[in-house]
């Protein structure tokens, strides 16, 4: 699987550079999101605009790295997907489960908010 990783302070920018996100690809992207995670990162945004097409396994190595990212009190942002991957999305009644947005900046925006907020309630209980 053919991909980049963006470390930045706050966050991963990890961009699949594939077309297809099938059965032969998502046990390999369920592995490169579990490993982003384990190296102490805790949000990730994952760039879709390479991917076009997309199927349950694939939905599945997604719903594994919004698992991941958001137990430990992160955030899982999906951004850029294509046509086809929004309707598998929408379909499967999972855009109310993910956050997803349109561009990078969008995305970093929600990172940026989310640990604003996270850093309120922490101030809160302490």
């Amino acid at each position: 699987m053919k991909y980049s990783v963006d470390k930045k302070e706050q966050y991963v920018v990890f961009t699949p550079q594939e077309e297809k996100l099938d059965s032969a690809l998502s046990p390999k992207l369920k592995s490169e999101l579990l490993t982003v995670h384990a190296e102490g990162y805790h949000n990730l945004i994952l760039d879709m605009s390479h991917v076009k097409y997309a199927d349950s396994s694939g939905l599945s190595a997604l719903l594994v790295g919004n698992r991941e990212f958001n137990r430990e009190g992160g955030i899982f942002v999906i951004t850029g997907p294509q046509e086809h991957v929004m309707k598998l999305i929408k379909i499967s009644m999972l855009d109310k489960v993910f956050n997803i947005v349109d561009t990078l900046e969008e995305a970093a925006e929600a990172i940026f908010m989310h640990t604003i907020k996270s850093g309120d309630t922490e101030e809160e209980e302490g």
